[in-house]
């Protein structure tokens, strides 16, 4: 379960995609997931799944590598689905016991459903192709007009670059650590959810442990590397919009404006 989450992760390959500027990923990424919420009909999700589609297809990233990131957010997507069939009021269709599903709720599980789902596999497609220094660049980039009010642009991408870096390392180590605990007897997956989650207590400590000790290592490696943030600080690799980039730009923005249009389409279901 633990190797089946994709965010933070990169995948090596050579595409249209890969090659593109990380500022196009990250303001198309950003696009794709605030249009997902101006959407009152199905067909705005449709266009937005077949547009997602064709993102895929061109990343040449495998989509059974994708989908199996979903595997982590089913519990979360089965609560919001619940809460929403529920709890929504409206026009009633059936009642199980004392719970009453109205249609408006049906209509609203589903459309949280799908828009979930899109937004991870979305926001999976911008990390799995960029990697963790051209995501740095391209957030301290996009945030530059923030420097006026004294915002400390360079050191909050840092941050968010290590974050998403330190995902797929501390999933790793967990992992390794449940393994070892598992071949001392331990048991992860007999009883109810409620014994599974104080199971998975003895397996905090150790990986805080790790975690702390890495984050110490890397603060020890900046500072040997005489790391003072990004006052005065030059690029190896500086970004250069190419014509890719700027074609990119307008195939997002003709998305946002089809979609944004169909999707809010009265008359549509």
């Amino acid at each position: 379960m633990l190797r089946d989450i994709t965010l933070g992760q990169y995948y090596q390959t050579e595409s249209l995609i890969h090659k593109m500027d990380p500022r196009v990923k990250l303001g198309g990424t950003v696009l794709f997931i605030i249009s997902l919420f101006f959407f009152k009909n199905y067909a705005g999700y449709v266009i937005a799944a077949l547009f997602l589609g064709l993102v895929i297809r061109l990343s040449k990233v495998p989509f059974k590598f994708m989908v199996k990131g979903m595997k982590t957010i089913v519990m979360l997507m089965l609560i919001t689905v619940v809460f929403n069939l529920f709890l929504t009021p409206g026009t009633p269709l059936f009642t199980i016991w004392k719970l009453t599903i109205t249609q408006e709720g049906l209509k609203m599980a589903i459309s949280m459903a799908i828009r979930l789902t899109l937004l991870i596999i979305g926001s999976s497609v911008m990390t799995l192709t960029t990697t963790p220094n051209n995501l740095t660049d391209g957030m301290e980039k996009m945030m530059g007009p923030l420097k006026v009010f004294k915002v400390p642009v360079h050191e909050v991408a840092m941050m968010m670059s290590i974050a998403l870096r330190f995902i797929p390392i501390l999933l790793e180590e967990t992992d390794k650590i449940m393994k070892a605990q598992i071949a001392r007897g331990a048991d992860f997956e007999s009883g109810n959810i409620f014994k599974r989650a104080k199971a998975m207590v003895p397996l905090l400590v150790p990986l805080f442990i790790s975690a702390f000790r890495r984050a110490n290592d890397l603060a020890m490696a900046m500072e040997a590397r005489c790391y003072r943030g990004g006052e005065g600080r030059t690029k190896m690799k500086p970004l250069i919009y190419h014509k890719r980039d700027y074609i990119a730009y307008g195939c997002i923005a003709a998305y946002m404006v089809i979609s944004i249009v169909v999707g809010r389409l009265p008359f549509l279901p």
